[in-house]
């Protein structure tokens, strides 16, 4: 059987790419930029959806679990890249419907490239920020430590995860630059 916070969260998913398609499509191929702006300006409310099923299926006594777990790293994430997938969006639809400059593509070497690098990283350690807090609010919201234990794998999993990131692009980037200029 699925976990329903599963549910909840691919509908969440779900739901954030409707309503930036929704906000986008009003926008640009509709040509209504203020109804665009308000379904734009309505993507974040999806998180706050997911954090209040999350708070009460747990407060109304459910175990936390990976499901849970990940509707932490899930708000983290949309969080910290959220404002970026808009952009990269509205770039996108701009383009396409309304005569728009061709996207802004990332840097793909030189100094360019390792500030994109950190700044991408810099991202990521702000959703693992973000996850750790919604975890530590879920932890006070049931108010017992034991049952939401689980809850810091998650936070645990993207530490490791945010390692190999860190030196596998922005230090790896960082240093082939570095030798580069010293090959100069």
């Amino acid at each position: 059987m699925v976990d329903p916070l599963v549910l909840v969260i691919v509908a969440c998913e779900v739901g954030f790419w409707v309503v930036l398609a929704a906000g986008l499509l009003a926008r640009y191929a509709l040509r209504l930029p203020r109804l665009g702006a308000v379904l734009l300006v309505c993507t974040p409310l999806v998180d706050v959806v997911l954090l209040v099923a999350t708070a009460l299926d747990l407060r109304s006594g459910g175990e936390a679990g990976v499901a849970h777990g990940l509707a932490a790293v899930y708000l983290g994430v949309s969080v910290a890249f959220g404002h970026s997938v808009l952009r990269w969006a509205d770039q996108r639809f701009a383009h396409r419907f309304a005569g728009g400059p061709p996207p802004v593509e990332p840097p793909t070497s030189g100094p360019g490239k390792v500030r994109h690098e950190w700044r991408e990283w810099g991202r990521f350690a702000l959703a693992w920020a973000v996850t750790c807090a919604v975890v530590l609010l879920l932890v006070v919201a049931v108010g017992d430590p034991e049952r939401t234990r689980p809850l810091w794998g998650q936070v645990r999993g993207m530490g490791v995860v945010g390692l190999v990131w860190l030196f596998g692009w922005p230090v790896h980037h960082t240093l082939v630059e570095k030798a580069k200029r010293s090959a100069r």
